[in-house]
């Protein structure tokens, strides 16, 4: 093994070029009934999660595994 430490990724001149993608394709909006880009045509579609059994002593790795199905279909669904 080396000594040498792993360099730092540089997020910061990557970020801002994908933060501007983002906002210029509108990643994160959803548009709702009465804007000017709302699609009345597609039909509803709603995706539910449960919360988290409180089973045993606070959250485990399992638990995110139904939040992340249903933030993929719902991405998918937008």
């Amino acid at each position: 093994m080396s000594s040498e430490q792993r360099k730092a990724f540089p997020f910061s001149e990557f970020e801002p070029k994908w933060q501007g993608e983002w906002e210029a394709s509108k990643a994160y909006r959803t548009p709702n009934p009465g804007d000017a880009d709302f699609d009345a045509s597609k039909p509803k579609y709603f995706v539910l999660d449960m919360f988290p059994y409180p089973s045993g002593n606070g959250l485990h790795v399992g638990h995110p595994e139904g939040y992340t199905a249903t933030d993929i279909i719902g991405r998918f669904k937008k």
